[in-house]
């Protein structure tokens, strides 16, 4: 009897919480968002499915000596977002951004969302169980640049504690950019305004290509020392694609490296989604912030396009200026999409992905400030 009774007191029947309950239901609902509609499911499906694992009761995988518990190092030291990053720059064609420089400035607006929401997470120190320190605040105000290697770099350099909720606030909006940034899309701009075609861009030489990623590695040694470790890793992936003469390695990085540390670094991620690490005040404050920073920003980006709109001779579509966020190609394929919708001529994504990976810059540059000011 007593074998008995030791065996049902070891099934996760008996050992099920609540809220265990809960944040498997969030996990199978990601990998319904993954799956079903096809919301990044790269990120997705493996950040839902580690949410499942990390909230199964006695079986401790997210716990010391479990597999996540490892896999979370990746995180917590940095490791991960770096790689990324490589594999983001072997990924990224500059090409579009250097044929219409103007472009940087869209994604340099972009990035109000990341300082609106430092000043927001600050201000909701007034709520009863809300106590964010600068600290916290810049870590947080990374939400809004919508660059999830880049969330949990800095993350894990100001505010390791709160690193499970960042990453998982910045990577959710990422995968829910499709839903998030069309309503502010059509709010901001006219239907003519949305029909706009742009011109074609201009060739962009082999040279040009290969001097950016050096000239970008040189200015960030120069000027901002802090983001090297990012800007660095983008560099070396994109001179690796760009030079031409190390193939295997640049489809090493955009490919069997970049894959398998999106694995391991969504299932880290999901390991942070357990019950006890986030039902708590701080992490629902966190979610509420990164949806309003990133909000912030993709409008951002698309009142600067209409500022420069109003200066410039050669027309400037103002959806191209939500791509301003840096995830990277998805934002650009929603300002194209929406273009189409307006007129099925207007062919915008490489338009758009100019401003995109601008955006990447942008919140690296981001991070770099707030990693310099804030110690």
């Amino acid at each position: 009897m007593e074998n008995l009774i030791s065996l049902w007191q070891s099934t996760g029947i008996y050992n099920f919480t609540a809220g265990q309950a809960f944040m498997m239901l969030i996990g199978f609902l990601l990998l319904f968002l993954a799956i079903k509609k096809g919301f990044e499911p790269l990120l997705l499906l493996p950040i839902g499915f580690g949410a499942i694992l990390s909230n199964i009761p006695v079986a401790g995988i997210a716990e010391e000596g479990g597999i996540l518990y490892f896999l979370y190092y990746g995180i917590k030291l940095g490791i991960f977002p770096l790689l990324i990053f490589m594999g983001v720059g072997a990924m990224t064609d500059f090409g579009p951004m250097l044929a219409n420089p103007k472009t940087l400035l869209l994604g340099a607006a972009a990035q109000v969302g990341i300082f609106a929401s430092l000043i927001g997470a600050l201000a909701l120190n007034v709520i009863p169980g809300l106590e964010f320190s600068l600290k916290d605040a810049a870590a947080i105000g990374i939400i809004g640049g919508a660059d999830g290697p880049t969330a949990i770099y800095v993350a894990s350099k100001l505010a390791p504690d709160l690193l499970g909720a960042i990453a998982v606030a910045a990577y959710s909006y990422m995968a829910l950019v499709p839903l998030i940034q069309p309503p502010i899309m059509r709010a901001l701009t006219t239907e003519a305004e949305r029909k706009i075609e742009m011109q074609q861009l201009r060739h962009v030489s082999k040279t040009e290509k290969i001097l950016f990623p050096l000239t970008l590695l040189l200015l960030s040694i120069l000027l901002l020392p802090s983001a090297t470790p990012l800007v660095g890793m983008f560099a070396l992936g994109n001179l690796m694609n760009a030079c031409g003469v190390v193939d295997r390695l640049s489809q090493t990085a955009q490919n069997e490296l970049i894959n398998i540390v999106t694995i391991f670094l969504g299932l880290a991620v999901g390991s942070k989604l357990s019950a006890e690490a986030f039902l708590q005040v701080k992490t629902l404050g966190i979610l509420a912030l990164g949806a309003v920073a990133f909000a912030i920003g993709t409008a951002s980006g698309i009142m600067m396009a209409k500022l420069m709109n109003r200066f410039s001779d050669t027309p400037i579509n103002p959806l191209i200026g939500a791509a301003g966020v840096s995830a990277v190609p998805m934002a650009a394929r929603v300002a194209n999409k929406i273009g189409l919708e307006s007129n099925p001529h207007n062919f915008l994504l490489m338009h758009a992905m100019g401003p995109n990976v601008a955006g990447v810059i942008g919140s690296a540059v981001a991070a770099g400030v707030l990693l310099s000011l804030i110690k």
